[in-house]
């Protein structure tokens, strides 16, 4: 599977941006999709995650109430819309696909599979 991350960029303090993922190589549908990202000196960290069905989410307790994951099966994309950006933010975004099918956006922590390049997210304060 690959997966082609995009929709970085740099952003003022409280602006939005919108990243977006396309996955290509196996049935998109059947899998759940996550964001992850790695700041400058720091471990990669779990940002947000979709289950398969898209009728699941989870979300790091740093992001909830101003981040949403969601997905479009139908063009085998998933996006992250990020609002109220903080300069804390700043990061890679990386996407991720889990290793295996029909799990939820809970387990994908546990099942993480591929990853795509990742975009820069820059948030200026």
């Amino acid at each position: 599977v690959q997966l082609q991350a995009s929709g970085g960029g740099l952003v003022q303090a409280g602006g939005s941006l919108r990243l977006s993922c396309v996955a290509s190589g196996r049935t998109f549908e059947n899998y759940a999709k996550g964001w992850y990202r790695q700041a400058p000196g720091k471990e990669r960290e779990f940002v947000a995650a979709i289950g398969w069905r898209g009728q699941s989410t989870h979300l790091a307790d740093s992001i909830k109430g101003r981040f949403t994951i969601s997905r479009d099966n139908t063009k085998n994309t998933v996006y992250l819309q990020m609002n109220n950006l903080k300069p804390e933010d700043t990061a890679v975004y990386f996407c991720t696909t889990a290793s295996k099918p029909y799990i939820s956006a809970q387990s994908l922590m546990r099942f993480v599979g591929s990853w795509g390049q990742g975009t820069q997210v820059t948030v200026s304060s």
